[in-house]
Formats: structure tokens, C-alpha cells, sequence
């Protein structure tokens, strides 16, 4: 089935700004883009492309922040026990990092733990916190890192217990708003900082701790873990995240983590670290380990501190990646023959499947790939022996994950996350229920224009424009992501120079021709669909590839089509 077409758009003319006055030598696109994006409110341009670690603002501004470090600095002189409990994706395994990092710099020796996505679910299920606390002492003080926040009764249990429970994380509140712990620091409990990961939320309690306790620990030692977690997790690219990531990048290049460098070894990696390079090469390795029922290899690669082992570890990661790869392909493959026998694209606002052959650890990845190919709100449900479905959601903009969620609550057993991205439980007796329900929120809450897939770009320009002289001044708008999105750029009447190369997993190589410039291209998933006859409009962004010592502009592209077919709209 092939994927709906998307509306091509101009973002409109530039926005006037008064950043610019003649006094800095900006090259006409990158002020362009800058001009049509638009400063965020109160900041200078120079604060904006250069941002400088000492403008972080005070980490006593996020909530219960002293609470926080008046209880941690009490387990410490008391030597309490302390256990780290986190989750089991690439936020959770670095906030446990940072936040074991932190802890031991002030003499304590926490015990760490994560879940098994498979057999205990996501965050402190009932299952998790007994295998917790049957491995070992039970802990005075449980610190939980990216996760938590609505574990209402299981905190209560604990806290009855004599285990006290401090909530270090960045999920949304479920309607019972704050649990009983002994602090909650968490950015969307009423700060305008909403934007942090918990590893970012983890390194400002760390920061914190500083400022109330000196102690030998450099911070920006540890920036290149927030940068990974920020990257990885998909939180708007803005602001303090915009700040941490940009410093966090530079510092992975020489990083003293001998998981991280490892990672770079296995991946291929040249010492010139991207949010693409994170995005693509070392989130998916990390998290691979997750989705494969074995977390602890994802958090040894980041904790030990012995390079031959991490070099052992990061192998490991690499090899559980190709099998959540091959896994992947499987299930997607097999999600779209079912949807071409009940889905229909046209009128169908939602997809929800799911099966019992599926493992639950990919399904959020196909979710995102079929959100993505049909532009639906879209949940993968992988279904267990005594009929409970796991389901992982990918949405689309103007659809919120988390109220759709809330709206069909009497419909399943459990569910939270984020706008984007969020996980539920269901009986698969229920799953139709669910459909339609949600089916149904997506209608109410939406208009045939806002459900219309479409694709954004900044500019045309024209081959003859694309130098590494202008990559290097495109540069300064990094790190892209959410939030600040990667531009994107038209083209119009290239054509093939010879016949496309197809490579793995439907990808395909280019050269590409206008006029007498010619352009090394990847088109990702182009394979699977039989390109129009030449010449192509294309909608591509760009980025530097680095082989055998030698560097040139490579595009990689977002859409193609026949010539002329391409019908704009601005906004």
C-alpha cells in the first residue's frame, strides 16, 4: 500500500527581526531561516547560534528541587541505603547513569535497577518493585529516574513499607496529579521548563547539589549522557535542551565514557558528533537492548569503566539491534498486509492492530514507520498468552496522545506518555472498543486539513548554491529536533545522472543533476515505492558525509515527485 502523498508547503516569507543590523556578516539563507523561524522571546542572536553552558538557569527553580537534595544529602550522611530505579530506554538507562555518577561523587554506593519491558512493563509496576527488593537490601530511599510520576498506589505501598520514594522524571501527571512521595522534581509539575528529559532533569539535580554541597564532580564531564537522552527521547530541541545538546555533542567527540566511545567505535562514527549521529547509530543501540529484554547491557556498556569491556558491551548492543531490525521488518510487514485487507486509508482517521505474534519491544518502532507511511494517529499492540495487549502509539501533529488517552480510559487497563508517543494496556477483547473510541476523539478533535498529511519547507534552492561553505554557516542553527526542526529545502528538475544504487532496508543511492552541479543523494524507504519518470522536484535537507579522509555536502531526501506535480501552499 502505498503511503499518502503529502502536501508540499512554504512556510511563508521571512519575519522581519530586528537581530540584524548590518553589523554581522550573515549569510542571506541563514538569516532567512532564522528571520522565518523566529528568536524565541528575550534572546539575543549571538545567545541563540553560540549558547554558552554558563547561562543555564538556577536548577532551584524546578519544583521540590530542595526537597530533593535536603533528602538526598540525608541518606547520604546517614549512609542509607539508596536504590536507583529507572526505566529502560535510552532516557532511563542515562538518567541512571548520571544520577549514579552523582551520587557516587558524595561517597554513596547505589544499587541500581531496571525492569524487563516483557515480563514487568514500563515504570514501578507491582512485579518490578518485588523483583527489586527480593535482589537485594531494601533501600531507605528509592530514587526513580524517568518514571513514577503516576505510580499512585505502588508509591503509597512502598512508602507504608518504610521505603521513601523520590520522583526524579519528565512524564505528564495523570488526573490524580501528585503522588505521595517524599518529593516529586519534575519540570511538568508547574515550570515553564516542560521542555527537559529526566536526564536533563537528573543533571539539574545534580547541579543543585553542587551549589548546596561542593564536592569534586565536573558536570560538563557528564553533558555528552544529557545530549544522548535528549536526542534520543524526541523533547522539543529548544532552549536549555538547544543549550545542553549543542555543548553535549561537542563533548561526545572526546568523551571520557567508555560506553559512549565504544559506541562510536562499533557504529563508525568519525569523531564529529550529530544529533543525526545519535538519532541513527547510538539511541537505536541503546535502546535495542530494551526492546530485547535485556536492559542491564544497555546500562553495563554506560557504566563500566573498563574499555576492553565496553568495546564487549557495545558489540553486544550492536548485535541485539540487528535482531530488533530483523524483528521489525517482520511485524511491519505483516501490519500492512493486515491493513490492506481492513484499513481504509481514505476514511479511516486511526489505525490500531495488533497480534500475538508480535514482540512487544519493536512495536513502538512500527508504530512510528506506519504513522509516518499513512499520516494516522497510530498504536501497535503486541498481545500476550493470556490475551493482554501492550501498545506502543505514535501520533500526529495536532493529535495528543495523552487526552486521547484519558478520553477512552474506560476502554483499557492502563495508559500515559507523552502528546507524541505513548504506551497503553488493553484486553484484546477490547481493542475494537478502542479503536472506535478513538477513532471517534480523532474526529471531534480534528479537521480534514489538520489530518492531511504535509510536508514544510524553508526554501528552494538551486544545486548551484550547495557548497560546504554554506553548511558550515547552516551549522550554526544545530542541533535539530524537535522543536527546531531540520529545514528543508526544494529543488526542482533534477534528474537522474545514472541508475539508482539500492542498498538495505529499501534504501536507495542517487546522483543526482541540475544544470551542470551534480549532488551525491540518499533517499531512505525510497525502494519501496517505483519512482515517477524524470525530472523529480525533490524536498531534501542536508548534511556532511565524511569518507576515506573526504568531506562533501550529501542531501538526503524527504520526497520526490514528477516535475511540476508539486503544488504549494504557504503559511
Amino acid at each position: 500500500m502505498k503511503a499518502q502523498a503529502s502536501r508540499w508547503v512554504a512556510r511563508g516569507e521571512p519575519l522581519p527581526s530586528a537581530a540584524f543590523d548590518g553589523s554581522d556578516d550573515f549569510p542571506p539563507i541563514l538569516e532567512h531561516l532564522i528571520r522565518q523561524r523566529g528568536l524565541p522571546e528575550g534572546v539575543a542572536l549571538e545567545s541563540y547560534l553560540r549558547p554558552r553552558l554558563k547561562d543555564l538557569t538556577d536548577p532551584f527553580l524546578l519544583p521540590e528541587m530542595d526537597l530533593a537534595v535536603h533528602r538526598i544529602f540525608a541518606a547520604i550522611d546517614a549512609q542509607e541505603s539508596i536504590c536507583i530505579f529507572g526505566d529502560y530506554d535510552v532516557d532511563g538507562i542515562s538518567s541512571i547513569t548520571l544520577m549514579r555518577k552523582i551520587l557516587r561523587a558524595y561517597g554513596a554506593d547505589p544499587r541500581l535497577f531496571i525492569p524487563c519491558r516483557g515480563a514487568e512493563g514500563y515504570g514501578l509496576s507491582a512485579k518490578a518493585i518485588a523483583r527489586c527488593m527480593a535482589e537485594g537490601e531494601k533501600p531507605n530511599l528509592l530514587i526513580t529516574v524517568d518514571c513514577g510520576t503516576v505510580s499512585h498506589a505502588e508509591i503509597a505501598d512502598l512508602q507504608a513499607d518504610g521505603v521513601d520514594v523520590l520522583i526524579v522524571d519528565h512524564h505528564e501527571l495523570g488526573p490524580h496529579g501528585r503522588p505521595a512521595c517524599c518529593a516529586l522534581v519534575n519540570p511538568k509539575f508547574g515550570t515553564r521548563f516542560t521542555y527537559l528529559c529526566a536526564a536533563g532533569v537528573v543533571f539539574k539535580l545534580g547541579h543543585a547539589m553542587l551549589k548546596t554541597r561542593p564536592v569534586d564532580l565536573d558536570l560538563k564531564e557528564l553533558i555528552d549522557l544529557v545530549a544522548v537522552a535528549t536526542i534520543s527521547d524526541i523533547v522539543p530541541m529548544i532552549e536549555e535542551n538547544r543549550l545542553l545538546v549543542r555543548h553535549g555533542l561537542r563533548r561526545l567527540a572526546e568523551t571520557m565514557n567508555p560506553g559512549l566511545r565504544a559506541l562510536q567505535d562499533v557504529t563508525g562514527m568519525n569523531g564529529n558528533a550529530t544529533a543525526m549521529d545519535v538519532g541513527f547509530r547510538i539511541g537505536p543501540r541503546l535502546n535495542a537492548a530494551g526492546r530485547m529484554d535485556m536492559p542491564e547491557d544497555a546500562l553495563a556498556t554506560l557504566t563500566t569503566e573498563c574499555r576492553r569491556l565496553a568495546l564487549t558491551y557495545a558489540q553486544k548492543l550492536d548485535a541485539y539491534n540487528k535482531q530488533r531490525q530483523t524483528c521489525e521488518s517482520l511485524i511491519r510487514r505483516q501490519a500492512v498486509e493486515m491493513l490492506q485487507q481492513n484499513f481504509d486509508p481514505k476514511n479511516d482517521p486511526v489505525i490500531v492492530i495488533g497480534s500475538r505474534d508480535w514482540h512487544h519491544g519493536v512495536v513502538g518502532i512500527v508504530a512510528s514507520r506506519l504513522m509516518r507511511q499513512y499520516h494516522k494517529p497510530t498504536f501497535v499492540i503486541a498481545i500476550d498468552a493470556d490475551g493482554i495487549g501492550k501498545g506502543s502509539g505514535r501520533s500526529i501533529e495536532g493529535v495528543s496522545l495523552v487526552e486521547a488517552i484519558n478520553a477512552c480510559r474506560e476502554d483499557l487497563l492502563a495508559g500515559g506518555g507523552h502528546a507524541m508517543a505513548a504506551g497503553i494496556s488493553v484486553e484484546e477483547g477490547k481493542m475494537d472498543l478502542f479503536r472506535k473510541h478513538f477513532a471517534e476523539y480523532v474526529m471531534q478533535h480534528t479537521s480534514d486539513e489538520q489530518r492531511m498529511p504535509k510536508l514544510y519547507y524553508d526554501a528552494e534552492l538551486s544545486f548551484d548554491q550547495l557548497s560546504l561553505e554554506f553548511l558550515a554557516s547552516y551549522d550554526l542553527l544545530q542541533p535539530f529536533g524537535n522543536g527546531n526542526p531540520q529545514p528543508i529545502f526544494v529543488s526542482r528538475g533534477v534528474n537522474p545522472s545514472r541508475p539508482p544504487i539500492h542498498m538495505k532496508n529499501f534504501h536507495l543511492r542517487l546522483m543526482l543533476r541540475q544544470g551542470y552541479h551534480e549532488q551525491d543523494s540518499v533517499y531512505f524507504g525510497g525502494g519501496e515505492y517505483e519512482l515517477p519518470d524524470p525530472p523529480w522536484d525533490i524536498a531534501f535537507t542536508i548534511d556532511r558525509n565524511t569518507f576515506r579522509g573526504r568531506t562533501t555536502l550529501q542531501i538526503i531526501i524527504q520526497d520526490l515527485r514528477a516535475s511540476g506535480a508539486i503544488h504549494s501552499h504557504k503559511i
